[in-house]
């Protein structure tokens, strides 16, 4: 079954190049942002955690509850998204040693569980059919691990791997590159194809946040977090308010 009905608009954007645009901004302010909480503030990634948890959890029942589409309530969500990820991510990888591996391994097995289960709940897991709370539930909850996920397997690519911020920069463009080229030649499945390139967007962000703020030293620019976050921001309120931002709505 669906539980969205034809017609009725989708409480998520319609996914045009607006939202990857903006998309990518969140997910590398969620980097600098995080990293700015629990490092340059010397929080630590529990606080840190606990600090962007509470705020994730409020945006969400603030969207759920919203009646309609809302761009500022939708895109701040997702930046509480990017934020506990981020410091989430950290605090699994560094302070409980699971290492980047582990922790990719085990944010992968619980991001297809999530699809799994709202694919075999709903019937479907494409963002179009977001319109009732729970497929908003399931929505955020798989965006949720998806930007954990991504940031994890940011600092395996970047650390582990060893190609450094801009080779994976470079690498996780590349992929998103085949991800279009599929969306536009093959017939692969849509949905498929959009969370592949919406977990993608987490860890090219991630690299490029670590790019911006880490030191020389470590192969990073040494830009203060404050002032790259506070940048992003504002990058994103101007797509916001400027790049068209519909609710998507069912077709078929």
């Amino acid at each position: 079954m669906n539980d969205s009905k034809e017609g009725i608009p989708s409480k998520v954007p319609e996914v045009a190049l607006a939202f990857w645009i903006i998309k990518i901004a969140a997910t590398t302010l969620g980097e600098t942002g995080g990293d700015a909480v629990s490092m340059s503030m010397n929080l630590g990634y529990l606080v840190g955690t606990a600090i962007f948890g509470v705020l994730f959890a409020v945006a969400v029942i603030a969207q759920i509850r919203a009646k309609k589409f809302h761009p500022f309530l939708y895109w701040t969500t997702i930046v509480a998204t990017t934020t506990v990820g981020t410091t989430l991510a950290d605090f699994a990888d560094r302070s409980l040693g699971i290492g980047y591996a582990g922790g990719t391994t085990i944010l992968l097995a619980l991001l297809l569980g999530s699809l799994f289960v709202w694919h075999r709940t709903l019937g479907s897991v494409s963002v179009d059919t977001v319109s009732s709370p729970k497929a908003e539930m399931f929505y955020w909850v798989t965006i949720m691990f998806s930007q954990t996920l991504g940031t994890a397997l940011g600092d395996w690519t970047a650390d582990t791997a060893g190609l450094g911020y801009l080779g994976g920069v470079f690498v996780f463009f590349g992929l998103l590159a085949v991800i279009v080229a599929a969306y536009r030649w093959s017939k692969l499945s849509h949905s498929l194809l959009f969370w592949s390139a919406f977990i993608l967007t987490r860890p090219l962000g991630a690299v490029v946040g670590d790019l911006l703020d880490k030191p020389h030293a470590a192969g990073g620019l040494a830009l203060s977090r404050y002032t790259a976050s506070a940048v992003l921001l504002v990058f994103m309120a101007v797509c916001i308010q400027f790049f068209p931002q519909r609710p998507a709505t069912r077709s078929h």
